[in-house]
């Protein structure tokens, strides 16, 4: 590997390692986080093709947001890139919960004052986010009308399935609608490996979803059964943490590896840490197993995003050339502006302004961001320390 490559390893590891302890509020504030460092300030892709590998990471099974830092670590340094990027922005909170999970009997943060801090700093992020890509991606009547529909029925029928609906009707009505538009020049992806990896990486997948639950049925390892649970949750759920909650709740209580009340207390905790809610399953693999069942959980259910990536990169490299599926990822890049608007008002908005209070700092915040140029990270600590403030009074 050359030199640049290695200096491009590290510059990933301190970039998503500062977003892994400083982006707090889900899955749609750390898409902001993202745009913010990667592309405003680091400028390592322009907007289109960020706007490109959310549309991507939209359609893929597993937590859209790790999979666009996953995305943007691959395309700066090849596949141990995306490991890296993958290891800053995730281990954090994954050191967290399974501490947590060793001590949480003792330790109940349920109604820690900063939890709520760090919801309204998340909604003045959101916010922040959501002009930017707006401004960029709903820039005449068409996509703001595909943008307000998509927000619109999301918000009337709220579900997985619906986005992904939505997702779709976008890309047809973009096909048809916006094929003809005049591209600037598409700058392809600079994609390490090949299509034939890409069809070897989906064989892998298609593979291990086969291949584990009768392995798992077969054996007595504890260990290949969290494996494959969690593997699957990771390769078959559409809509991110808040939706792979349930099937995972429903794999481990009923069964009884965890109680309900166990469940319930690591998920509390999961909200109150930075980076992705998938590492939700560091905590119930320690719970169930130590740090044996933290290392199988957590590996479980991250490991599609990177096959799932490794197999449509190099094919979306080439279908963005393409005029026709250029019109059908400007369809979809509008739906998305659509449903982080609704993902905006619930549950970023509904559960962090909950009176002026919130609303002044929420508005002060934003201010600095949008007006002052204050980095996000910057704005979770002013943010906290602003709401033990107001806490005090």
């Amino acid at each position: 590997m050359s030199e640049p490559n290695k200096r491009n390893w590290m510059e990933i590891l301190r970039t998503s390692t500062k977003l892994g302890f400083t982006s707090f509020g889900g899955p749609i504030a750390h898409l902001a986080y993202f745009k913010d460092e990667y592309i405003d300030r680091k400028k390592w892709l322009d907007d289109k093709t960020y706007a490109d590998i959310i549309a991507l990471c939209q359609f893929l099974p597993g937590p859209a947001s790790s999979q666009v830092g996953i995305a943007i670590g691959m395309l700066r340094g090849g596949f141990i890139g995306g490991l890296i990027s993958w290891f800053g922005f995730t281990m954090p909170s994954i050191l967290v919960l399974v501490l947590f999970a060793m001590l949480y009997q003792s330790f109940d943060l349920a109604d820690a004052g900063f939890i709520h801090s760090l919801k309204v700093v998340a909604a003045a992020v959101v916010l922040h986010a959501l002009m930017g890509l707006g401004k960029k991606l709903t820039p005449d009547k068409p996509r703001i009308t595909i943008a307000l529909a998509a927000a619109l029925i999301l918000l009337l029928y709220p579900s997985a399935w619906m986005q992904l609906v939505i997702i779709f009707a976008a890309g047809i009505f973009g096909w048809k609608m916006f094929s003809g538009l005049n591209q600037s020049k598409i700058q392809p992806f600079p994609v390490t490996f090949s299509k034939k990896a890409g069809i070897a990486s989906l064989s892998i997948l298609i593979g291990l979803l086969i291949f584990l639950p009768i392995l798992a049925k077969n054996t007595e390892s504890l260990f290949i059964q969290l494996f494959d649970t969690f593997f699957r949750a990771g390769s078959l759920v559409f809509g991110g943490g808040h939706v792979v909650l349930p099937m995972l709740e429903r794999e481990v209580v009923p069964s009884g590896l965890l109680s309900a009340s166990d469940f319930l207390a690591g998920y509390g905790m999961a909200q109150a840490v930075p980076g992705p809610l998938f590492t939700f399953s560091s905590y119930l693999g320690t719970m169930i197993q130590g740090v044996t069942g933290a290392v199988a959980a957590t590996a479980g259910i991250f490991l599609p995003s990177f096959l799932f990536l490794v197999a449509a990169l190099p094919f979306l490299n080439e279908l963005r050339k393409r005029p026709a599926f250029q019109g059908v990822l400007t369809g979809v890049n509008a739906s998305v502006v659509g449903i982080l608007l609704a993902a905006f008002y619930d549950p970023v908005l509904k559960s962090s302004i909950l009176n002026g209070e919130d609303f002044a700092l929420a508005a002060i915040l934003f201010s600095l961001l949008h007006f002052f140029k204050v980095p996000a990270w910057a704005i979770v600590i002013i943010g906290v320390a602003a709401g033990a403030v107001l806490n005090m009074l």
